[in-house]
């Protein structure tokens, strides 16, 4: 069998073909631009290669709910050109196989399920923490859909003590990603994460918010393992600082073996690596041919 792959970034799209094991067989990667752009490129890549089916995790808000006539749109999003796009539209104009669609975070919460980090169990959280922050969640070896899909970027979250910085969210200003992305990252501190590595400040307070997301994540989700991705997680010596604040935050109110003995092996970075999203593409275009 072989499968297409597209993992839609607002930065760029990744296109691939792989197998049914979830092995990345090539890729591309393509700038984001203006739809007609982008998905002329994309189209290109894959009408030589003779797809079976074809999986795409997008970012968002997209429309997942099949019985909508904008199912496959990528919705209210503030990326200029791309509010209101039919994305699968477009694809199925082009390529008459089944097509699995979801968010790119879920996409990569099912790989990392299926392949990676929390292989071998039925549940499990991916975090991506870049140019946004976005969340999937794998619950009884399901992924977690319900009236839209989950927004777990923009939760609220406490606003530390010593922190006077706006949030760089339109939407919501202080919420979650507003606080802790890229963006906000280098708009509070003036420089790139990248060019801060080495003060801590930065990353104590970064962790303190990213702990504080994981800590409602717990609570609501209970997930059986965290994995956390993205470019602001490059910066590897924040682990530690998550994995502290998620311990000192919980206060002992979970007493799990998780939490309490095994923090490193529970809140850990993507096996998949920045094939995560990818990958979680594969399984959704899998899972669309099986279900055809």
């Amino acid at each position: 069998m072989i499968l297409g792959a597209i993992e839609a970034g607002g930065t760029k799209f990744v296109c691939g073909i792989g197998n049914e094991d979830g092995e990345v067989l090539e890729r591309i990667s393509i700038p984001t631009t203006t739809p007609e752009e982008t998905m002329r490129l994309v189209v290109d890549y894959f009408k030589e290669k003779k797809v079976d089916a074809l999986g795409v995790g997008s970012f968002g808000p997209v429309d997942l709910d099949v019985s909508s006539p904008t199912y496959g749109y990528i919705t209210s999003t503030p990326k200029k050109h791309w509010n209101q796009y039919d994305l699968v539209g477009k694809l199925k104009n082009h390529f008459h196989v089944p097509i699995g669609f979801d968010t790119d975070v879920n996409a990569a919460a099912l790989g990392e399920s299926l392949w990676g980090a929390a292989k071998s169990l039925d549940s499990c959280l991916y975090m991506t923490v870049g140019t946004g922050i976005g969340v999937g969640a794998v619950s009884e070896g399901k992924l977690v859909h319900g009236m839209l899909h989950p927004e777990m970027g923009h939760i609220l979250v406490r606003r530390h003590g010593d922190d006077h910085f706006a949030g760089r969210c339109p939407f919501h200003g202080d919420c979650l990603e507003g606080m802790a992305s890229g963006p906000a990252i280098e708009a509070r501190w003036g420089k790139k994460g990248i060019e801060l590595a080495s003060d801590s400040s930065v990353w104590e307070l970064e962790a303190y918010y990213l702990a504080q997301a994981l800590v409602n994540y717990i609570l609501v989700l209970s997930p059986k393992r965290i994995v956390i991705g993205g470019g602001v997680m490059k910066q590897e010596h924040v682990y530690p600082l998550v994995r502290k604040w998620v311990i000192q935050l919980l206060n002992g109110y979970i007493q799990h073996k998780n939490v309490e003995g095994h923090i490193d092996t529970y809140i850990v970075p993507p096996v998949l690596g920045d094939n995560a999203g990818l990958c979680g593409a594969l399984a959704l275009a899998r899972q669309a041919y099986a279900n055809k």
